[in-house]
């Protein structure tokens, strides 16, 4: 299955939260239009400083991301939340296995306690970020 890097690059917002694509970089973030400059701010201010290499994307930053980190700390100011993928294996009909993607949000104090080979093991996969918007204005 071949997934295109812009079905996971787009920012959504709802009355209480902001959604952005785990596929996006962080330069990328601070030149799209749609990002609330408070969120460029935060990027500017807080992540970049803490960052060494450019396009970096959400994606891999939180992947291997340590409760050490003062990103993850940030981050967890903002009440963030993440939408991951696992890939699950099922006993079918006949005898056979089936293998699908169960998709689930969790905290993002829950996926950086999950050790990076049981990551790899159940192929895990960062779809999103999601930021309380009264936590974001606070910040």
């Amino acid at each position: 299955m071949k997934i295109e890097d812009g079905d996971y690059k787009y920012v959504m917002q709802d009355f209480s939260n902001l959604y952005l694509g785990a596929r996006y970089t962080y330069d990328e973030l601070l030149e799209a239009e749609e990002v609330p400059f408070k969120v460029k701010s935060m990027i500017n201010r807080f992540i970049k400083p803490e960052i060494s290499g450019e396009n970096l994307s959400l994606e891999s930053h939180l992947y291997y991301m340590e409760e050490k980190d003062f990103v993850y700390q940030t981050f967890r100011q903002l009440k963030a939340k993440v939408k991951i993928s696992v890939l699950q294996e099922k006993n079918g009909r006949g005898g056979k296995t089936q293998k699908r993607y169960q998709t689930r949000t969790i905290p993002l104090q829950e996926l950086v306690k999950i050790p990076f080979s049981q990551k790899e093991e159940k192929g895990l996969m960062i779809q999103e970020i999601s930021f309380s918007k009264l936590a974001l204005m606070g910040l």
